[in-house]
């Protein structure tokens, strides 16, 4: 990993002013030269064109949040991240590169999630440049190679997690939001290490089932919360009948054999199961005529 050599930048206001000096010194030397033309007035005044040109393309400006690596024939100088106008050696090529947070839209990925179901993801990147030397020389591109090394990281994390969960506890791409986002953050903070970028923030932009399951898994998670409400509502109607039972024998309000408590505790399911409402029945004989 190439280290970051941060460098102080040189202000460059100093260097415009004596530009602007040479340029007018010029323009009077040219004037000049027009009414008494003569070689070695020539050749100064040639020779201050090219000193204004060379002193003032070593200019240059440094925006907030942004660094400027300076490197002199293949060999790396060190970072500028001083704002303003500055100005260094005209042989220096100086690299800008942003020091402010990105956003990356992933698109979206189709892939099969842990137990197999072709689904569709994608997830939002926020990130950052932190060492500069890295970003420029350790890498060909480093905004392609986040864009690559995010969407790799989506794919591994859709095929270590299921959609939904199976078993209480478990962690699903659905259910788990939080700790999804912080696997992808860590694994994708260890991808985009070798390219001196910090990984902000990760989150999921898109997670649906593939179209070509979608009607069928949809139908699925309706019958499970069906029968998840359905388990519910006869817990609740066991409890209720059984605390019927409990407070009639205790006030001895009536005695009941055992045939009858069944006869009872079928009415009463009856009565809390189901949907459709109740219609009463009065029966005028007893349960054995």
């Amino acid at each position: 990993m190439t280290g970051e050599i941060e460098c102080k930048g040189r202000s460059g206001g100093l260097i415009l002013l004596f530009g602007l000096l040479l340029l007018g010194m010029n323009v009077w030397l040219v004037s000049v030269a027009e009414k008494n033309p003569s070689t070695p007035l020539i050749v100064f005044i040639i020779f201050l064109w090219l000193l204004m040109l060379f002193v003032c393309s070593g200019l240059y400006t440094v925006q907030p949040n942004q660094a400027a690596v300076l490197t002199l024939m293949g060999k790396y100088v060190g970072t500028v991240k001083t704002n303003g106008l500055l100005w260094t050696f005209p042989f220096n090529k100086r690299t800008k590169v942003s020091l402010r947070a990105n956003t990356l839209n992933g698109e979206k990925i189709k892939v099969n999630d842990k137990s197999g179901n072709p689904i569709e993801i994608a997830a939002i990147v926020v990130w950052q440049v932190k060492n500069t030397a890295q970003a420029v020389f350790d890498v060909e591109n480093y905004y392609t190679y986040v864009t690559i090394q995010s969407e790799s990281a989506t794919r591994h994390l859709a095929s270590s997690y299921s959609y939904d969960a199976h078993e209480q506890g478990e962690i699903s791409l659905r259910g788990s939001i939080d700790e999804v986002s912080k696997a992808l953050q860590k694994e994708l903070e260890e991808r985009v290490q070798k390219a001196g970028v910090v990984i902000l923030e990760t989150r999921l932009s898109h997670l649906a089932y593939a179209p070509e399951i979608a009607q069928v898994m949809l139908r699925r998670q309706q019958a499970e919360a069906i029968i998840a409400a359905r388990q519910k509502i006869v817990h609740g109607a066991v409890s209720m009948v059984e605390m019927a039972l409990q407070e009639l024998a205790e006030k001895k309000i009536i005695e009941l054999d055992d045939e009858r408590k069944a006869a009872m505790v079928s009415n009463l399911m009856v009565v809390l199961c189901g949907e459709g409402e109740v219609q009463p029945i009065i029966n005028t004989g007893t349960l054995y005529t």
